[in-house]
């Protein structure tokens, strides 16, 4: 494995087979970038999907929440590093409001728990004839 040279910007880029990256937002808190991540994951697995199915306008719809999830990680539109803190934590707020927006009525949100399963009832013994006899 060859070794990637570092750019200059090492903490605002990196480099992925000879091309430059824009790195997410070092500032993210972690459970924002934890669902940022998820709903990253989710468009991209969509896109995928909905493309060899051939459904256009569902490969629309998972690309906008890929475009929408960069913002938020700050890897598109307006630069992280040029923004006040103010203006990031507005950033990815807005991301993750459109995002929820985006949700389907069937889908459950990023940030919602798993459902649990029902509580099972403990088993009980089985029912006996009578004082145990000595033999």
């Amino acid at each position: 494995m060859t070794s990637t040279p570092q750019t200059p910007d090492d903490d605002r880029f990196f480099l992925h087979e000879g091309r430059k990256w824009r790195r997410a937002d070092p500032t993210l808190p972690d459970d924002v970038e934890k669902q940022l991540l998820s709903q990253l994951g989710r468009g991209r697995s969509a896109v995928n999907k909905y493309r060899k199915a051939k459904q256009e306008p569902k490969v629309k719809d998972a690309r906008r929440r890929v475009q929408l999830a960069k913002e938020g990680l700050g890897e598109r539109g307006t630069p992280w590093w040029e923004q006040s803190p103010a203006e990031r934590q507005k950033r990815w707020e807005k991301a993750l409001k459109a995002l929820g927006d985006l949700r389907t009525p069937d889908e459950p949100a990023a940030d919602a728990a798993p459902a649990k399963a029902p509580a099972k009832a403990a088993p009980q013994a089985a029912p006996q004839d009578g004082p145990a006899k000595d033999s």
